[in-house]
C-alpha cells in the first residue's frame, strides 16, 4: 500500500484501524489465534493513539503557556 498526499494523519489512520479491529473482535467470528493477533495489534494501535494524544496535549499546554497574557481577539473567518 503506497501513501498518497491525501492520506490522513497517523492518528486518524491508527484510530480507524483500531475501530475496525475492535469491530472484528466484537463479532467473535475469529479463531482464538486470529483474535489474539488482532488483540495484540489493537493494543499497539491504542498505545500509538495515546502517545499522539499526549503529544498534542503537550503542544497545546505549551501554546497556552506562551500566550497566557495575550488578549482575546474576535474570530473572523477567511472568505476563501
Amino acid at each position: 500500500m503506497t501513501e498518497t498526499p491525501a492520506t490522513p494523519p497517523d492518528f486518524e489512520r491508527a484510530l480507524g484501524e483500531l475501530e475496525a479491529t475492535v469491530d472484528k473482535l466484537e463479532h467473535g467470528d475469529l479463531s482464538l489465534e486470529d483474535a489474539l493477533k488482532h488483540f495484540e495489534r489493537g493494543v499497539a494501535l491504542a498505545r500509538d493513539c495515546q502517545a499522539s494524544l499526549k503529544q498534542a496535549e503537550q503542544k497545546v499546554e505549551i501554546l497556552l503557556q506562551k500566550s497566557a497574557t495575550a488578549a482575546p481577539e474576535p474570530f473572523e473567518p477567511d472568505d476563501a
